[in-house]
């Protein structure tokens, strides 16, 4: 594949507010190759009834770093991506646009302990082996874990991986600690008596946050632009479909797609809550709030604006839309 030049921060100067091709999101038809993870992307829009209206690719990837280095290659037009991404991309000098945000109050991620190991308290993380994927938002999941409790990266034994080897490595006990999403905790805890982190502060470490990027490139073609705005609209009126029917979204996607059993289904649907659509001015806060969490950490080596990460674009189309 014939790598693109890629545009630096200080070359692209892309800041909040700027305004960018307007986005036609009635007749675009450019295809739009997005970056998904676990298939959420692709199940959601078709269990809603909204991918059809859309001519998209969407290839399937395991974490953040590996997006980064496929839309670096040009490979990609947009990402789905946890919140951690687009902050270090952003510290390798790369800034990649959010133009949408999507959360849920309670976390996606659960610390999960190998079989054998229980945890009760985040304090007793102190000296255990964890997993720590940089670039990924399980990294700013742990360091906000230990924060909690007065520690610091220094105070445990780091174990650095590939999301893809996360449940592996607990299963195998060659961590201690992973940070997982389901479905693979509800797998784990059946197949091999791993088990969450019993801290109920764990559940309210930091809001699940995930985003949109797009490879500024992208963002200036008229008619990309185009087909991202029908793209945003479709994603939002999905999510918010699968909001208002969980019994149907949990069929489709944990038990057809995932192969849970239904009484799995519903825990996990019970611990999760509400998609909220964020426009850029909504999200800004909680995204300094991570790069400060990281620049703390010394994980960046800057502490940057997080107005900066943004562009408003789409903001009239998800507030539509939602």
């Amino acid at each position: 594949m014939q790598r693109r030049t890629f545009l630096s921060l200080p070359a692209l100067g892309l800041a909040y507010g700027l305004t960018l091709p307007a986005a036609n999101a009635e007749t675009s038809s450019t295809k739009l190759v997005i970056a998904d993870q676990s298939e959420l992307v692709r199940n959601l829009l078709e269990a809603s009834g909204e991918r059809d209206k859309l001519n998209l690719e969407l290839p399937n990837f395991a974490g953040g770093p590996a997006i980064y280095e496929a839309i670096r290659a040009g490979a990609l037009d947009i990402a789905y991506v946890g919140d951690t991404p687009p902050i270090q991309a952003r510290a390798a000098g790369t800034l990649l646009p959010i133009i949408a945000s999507f959360t849920r109050e309670r976390a996606q991620y659960i610390l999960t302990s190998r079989p054998g190991l229980v945890i009760n308290k985040l304090a007793e993380l102190k000296g255990k082996k964890l997993s720590y994927v940089e670039g990924s938002g399980r990294q700013v999941y742990l360091i906000e874990a230990l924060n909690r409790t007065g520690l610091s990266l220094a105070d445990v034994d780091l174990v650095r991986l590939r999301v893809a080897d996360l449940p592996d490595a607990i299963r195998s006990g060659a961590v201690d600690v992973a940070v997982l999403q389901e479905p693979h905790v509800t797998r784990l805890t059946k197949q091999v008596g791993a088990s969450p982190v019993l801290d109920p502060e764990e559940r309210h470490i930091l809001p699940s946050t995930s985003y949109f990027y797009a490879r500024p490139d992208v963002l200036a073609d008229p008619a990309k632009a185009a087909s991202i705005g029908q793209f945003l609209a479709a994603f939002t009126r999905a999510a918010t479909w699968s909001n208002a029917h969980q019994a149907q979204w949990g069929q489709d996607y944990y038990v057809t797609f995932q192969r849970i059993s239904q009484d799995d289904t519903k825990a996990i649907l019970a611990s999760q809550s509400p998609y909220v659509l964020q426009t850029s001015t909504e999200a800004i806060a909680h995204h300094q709030k991570l790069i400060d969490i990281l620049y703390q950490a010394g994980a960046i080596k800057e502490r940057f604006d997080a107005r900066q990460s943004f562009v408003d674009t789409y903001d009239k189309i998800i507030t539509a839309s939602r």
